[in-house]
């Protein structure tokens, strides 16, 4: 899935792309809004993620050049003017979201996921249960089965084991992990997440059952139907 990123700030700019590349996503980047009008109107992409705020040409313009254009590709803005009048703007002139500065990476990553799940709503079905190899997890009851047995998780567990099957086969960042799971930003110190990584392995692996979670050394974590 090829995702557009048209942001001016540098910095904002590097960690889109780090943590969407993260996420699996294929991404183009324009620093300004003459570059992502091309772009936009040239590519073919699943999403486009639109600061407000640009050089050249301003968020709006090219999100109403867009649609005037026929192109309907979902379009979240991101945005330090916080205003509900601003945000209503936004939303007028074609935007599917909007975003505020600064915002938590887990939730612009779900904004993103809702979004391009909308879009794909006649071919891909939500689902209530996740599967990965005999790994069963139903996000309705809360309940985690390997094989026919049970496995009791605690709150973080469960979201952290809801990740990494959502996930299934990417390699995912400490850092995202950290971001997604528990929802602020992540202290390179902590050892929280081996911690409960470790915690979870011994819930998962029982009994010398295949090993499901893999360690990718310097990086994060990966979830593996078959080794």
């Amino acid at each position: 899935m090829r995702i557009l990123v048209i942001e001016d700030n540098q910095t904002t700019r590097q960690y889109l792309q780090k943590a969407l590349k993260e996420q699996g996503y294929e991404i183009d980047l324009a620093d300004n809004g003459q570059d992502g009008l091309f772009l936009a109107l040239e590519g073919d992409y699943q999403l486009i993620v639109l600061d407000r705020m640009l050089p050249k040409l301003d968020g709006l313009t090219v999100l109403s050049t867009l649609r005037n254009a026929g192109k309907q590709t979902p379009v979240l803005i991101l945005s330090a003017l916080d205003s509900v009048s601003e945000r209503v703007r936004g939303l007028r002139e074609g935007g599917d979201d909007y975003l505020i500065k600064p915002f938590a990476l887990s939730e612009l990553l779900v904004r993103i996921e809702i979004l391009i799940q909308r879009k794909g709503t006649h071919s891909e079905k939500l689902t209530s249960v996740l599967h990965v190899a005999d790994l069963k997890m139903d996000l309705l009851s809360h309940k985690v089965f390997r094989g026919s047995t049970e496995i009791s998780l605690l709150p973080k567990e469960f979201k952290l084991l809801r990740y990494l099957m959502e996930h299934s086969g990417q390699v995912v960042s400490r850092s995202l992990l950290f971001e997604a799971v528990w929802d602020y930003q992540f202290d390179p110190q902590t050892n929280v997440i081996d911690v409960h990584m470790a915690r979870l392995r011994k819930k998962v692996e029982f009994d010398g059952l295949t090993p499901l979670l893999e360690t990718v050394r310097g990086v994060g974590y990966r979830m593996v139907e078959q080794r």
